[in-house]
């Protein structure tokens, strides 16, 4: 009976809904964190009876068909690139987007990936890092006795040494876009990975046309809805419900049959 395999993969569809919409809750509060959407498609059609082909008599065409759905399956977990709010720290090297754009990071093997958590501090060389450790690029280092560091809108990264009274500017941040966002590969740790799927990364200034500007002492909060991700959830968990329900009913019909064969 189909019907035992097509409500199987409506259960396994929905196990890996859920899985997502767990992945979201459990990261409502990570910095720059983008919600992901799990995105299906209907599987092959097994056709019992062809449209548009002559009826048994010939004389004219079948006007519709009978064509039964196998299933579902999982296409894609869409990550959702939407700006999230701004919270004030007070912090002189938290970094929040605001708009488009990416910051540039240098990960452990010395590739480029890229990030939207602006939690910067600085290493022992006053060079400026992640919360993890790597090199924020271009590379900006702090003279070690900095007693102010000032960030504007445009990414222009100044800093005031003990015992100057004027700020001396020290680096520029820059950014990157991409054509298609949702093709980044995740790499945990807030880092993405560009790919053929998103194109290379669109270099530019802060401020740029299409570029976000910077706000010095702020983090871009989770994009994720907590009211969005239950009602997302309780969805979920009924159309799993219903896909076993099914399973429960097609094995009540093999019953009926088996028992009537006895």
């Amino acid at each position: 009976m189909r019907a035992l395999a097509i409500a199987a993969t409506g259960m396994s569809s929905q196990q890996t809904n859920v899985d997502v919409i767990a992945n979201n809750i459990a990261n409502i509060n990570t910095t720059g964190f983008k919600r992901s959407r799990a995105e299906f498609t209907d599987l092959l059609y097994q056709a019992e009876r062809t449209a548009g082909v002559a009826n048994r008599g010939g004389g004219a065409v079948v006007p519709e068909g009978a064509q039964v759905g196998l299933g579902v399956r999982t296409t894609a977990v869409r990550n959702l690139h939407i700006q999230g709010s701004l919270t004030q720290t007070g912090n002189r090297l938290d970094v929040a987007l605001n708009g488009h754009g990416w910051f540039h990071v240098t990960s452990p093997d010395g590739e480029t990936v890229y990030t939207r958590a602006g939690a910067f501090n600085t290493n022992q060389n006053g060079q400026l890092v992640t919360a993890d450790g790597y090199l924020v690029q271009p590379g900006i280092t702090f003279p070690q006795d900095s007693t102010e560091i000032v960030i504007n809108e445009s990414g222009t990264v100044f800093a005031r040494p003990s015992g100057n009274t004027q700020l001396t500017e020290i680096g520029q941040l820059t950014l990157s876009n991409f054509v298609n966002e949702a093709g980044l590969k995740p790499l945990g740790s807030n880092l993405y990975q560009a790919t053929d799927a998103s194109g290379e990364g669109i270099a530019g200034s802060p401020g740029d046309p299409g570029f976000a500007t910077l706000r010095q002492g702020y983090l871009e909060h989770s994009n994720v809805d907590p009211v969005k991700e239950i009602t997302e959830l309780i969805s979920a968990q009924r159309a799993y419900e219903m896909n076993s329900k099914v399973i429960k009913a097609a094995d009540d019909m093999l019953a009926t049959v088996t028992q009537g064969i006895r």
